[in-house]
């Protein structure tokens, strides 16, 4: 709980506080109601994240803190209104989305913070196994000391799931331990999914990743056409400023993989001098034109791809799409390449956020391990971290030469 407090704390004062500016605002000067109601959103906020640290295993912690939040703060509502108690209407929605966002923020922590207080059930490789993680795990057995000091009890698939140990790992599942395999938890905090044991048969979607996956185009269209107002704007501009510098054309279309092995014409706009856009980009590379670079490091050159996603032919996230000639050597290089077909190719993705450019084959085969996690565990909650690492990676303009 006390990961949880720091962002409550910011929560409730910012609600705290446009409450009160409303309240003001509109002529009122009922303060005891008013220290009634912020009393109640704080109470609701502790009620709120006491149900969150009685969730054990989340997928989505910010979606499920996002619902917790929104029936919270609906049944508070009613409850205030039950009791009599004038309130502002409009100033507890303004309030509603600091609740909701407070908890999801203070529900990611907690869950960040249960991954580290993690044991290992020891078993006969258990040494080797540890060696991959990137943390310290310790190897616990049935009679570890203070046991329940840990959250969760990772086990091995063939070691642990057989008679001799099967009562025991009951009795765990029994106590309110979270018990799973040690891989599935090193896939979880390294982001990354083992290329060599990838199978699509071991793709089992849950609902809510079934429901997204529907949902997801329709965000993708509608956020498309409320951007649309600027986009085109500055758009203009940048093929005006690339016209008028070097000459048509000032966009760059390439072939590029796509969904289920389709090929589709990708557009960016032209920021190397006309004839030069072959090879890798270096670092101080002089085909870029003169003020293009900042376009770059802004993504603004990737702006005409809002039109491949209008088209269906990328979405906002997903694993990013490489060129033709990359996709057939990677592909004959490594079967289960194949595999980053299963979702349409995004304007940014996992591996981009967490690798950055990359120059090589080689490094497409790291970037692998990461879209195959991305296709693994696709959902809101991930799409949105994504989402927030690549504004952080364009507001620091980092990883674009």
């Amino acid at each position: 709980m006390k990961f949880m407090l720091p962002p409550l704390t910011v929560a409730w004062m910012l609600q705290a506080a446009v409450y009160a500016l409303i309240i003001f605002r509109a002529g009122r000067n009922d303060w005891p109601n008013v220290a009634a109601v912020l009393l109640s959103l704080l109470v609701l906020l502790l009620a709120a994240a006491l149900v969150l640290t009685m969730l054990k295993r989340q997928e989505s912690p910010l979606s499920t803190a996002s619902v917790v939040g929104v029936v919270a703060f609906v049944f508070g509502v009613a409850g205030l209104s039950a009791l009599r108690i004038p309130i502002s209407y409009v100033a507890l929605s303004a309030c509603a989305p600091m609740f909701c966002a407070g908890l999801a923020v203070s529900n990611y922590l907690l869950q960040r913070a249960n991954c580290h207080r993690v044991g290992l059930l020891e078993f006969e490789d258990a040494a080797e196994i540890v060696q991959q993680f990137p943390f310290s795990l310790p190897l616990i057995s049935f009679e570890t000391p203070c046991l329940r000091a840990f959250d969760k009890v990772l086990i091995d698939t063939a070691a642990h799931q057989s008679p001799e140990y099967s009562a025991a790992v009951t009795r765990l599942y029994m106590s309110g331990f979270e018990v799973v395999p040690w891989s599935y938890h090193l896939e979880r905090v390294t982001g990354r999914a083992k290329i060599e044991e990838f199978d699509v048969s071991d793709l089992v979607f849950r609902p809510d990743q079934i429901y997204y996956a529907f949902v997801k185009r329709t965000i993708d269209i509608a956020s498309v056409i409320v951007l649309l107002p600027i986009a085109i704007p500055v758009a203009t501009i940048i093929w005006t400023y690339i016209r008028l510098l070097d000459g048509g054309p000032s966009l760059f279309i390439q072939e590029r993989r796509g969904f289920a092995g389709s090929s589709f014409r990708m557009y960016k706009f032209r920021t190397m001098r006309k004839g030069t856009e072959a090879g890798a980009t270096q670092a101080d590379d002089g085909r870029i034109l003169p003020g293009c670079k900042i376009l770059r490091q802004l993504r603004l050159d990737e702006l005409p791809q809002l039109l491949n996603i209008l088209k269906g032919e990328m979405s906002w996230i997903g694993p990013r799409p490489v060129s033709l000639e990359i996709a057939e050597a990677l592909e004959q290089r490594l079967p289960q390449y194949v595999n980053r077909q299963l979702v349409p190719p995004g304007l940014s993705g996992w591996a981009q956020v967490k690798l950055g450019y990359t120059s090589d084959l080689d490094q497409e085969v790291t970037k692998l391990s990461f879209d195959l996690y991305y296709i693994k565990h696709m959902s809101f909650d991930l799409d949105l971290l994504i989402l927030i690492k690549t504004a952080r990676t364009v507001l620091w303009r980092i990883g674009a030469l």
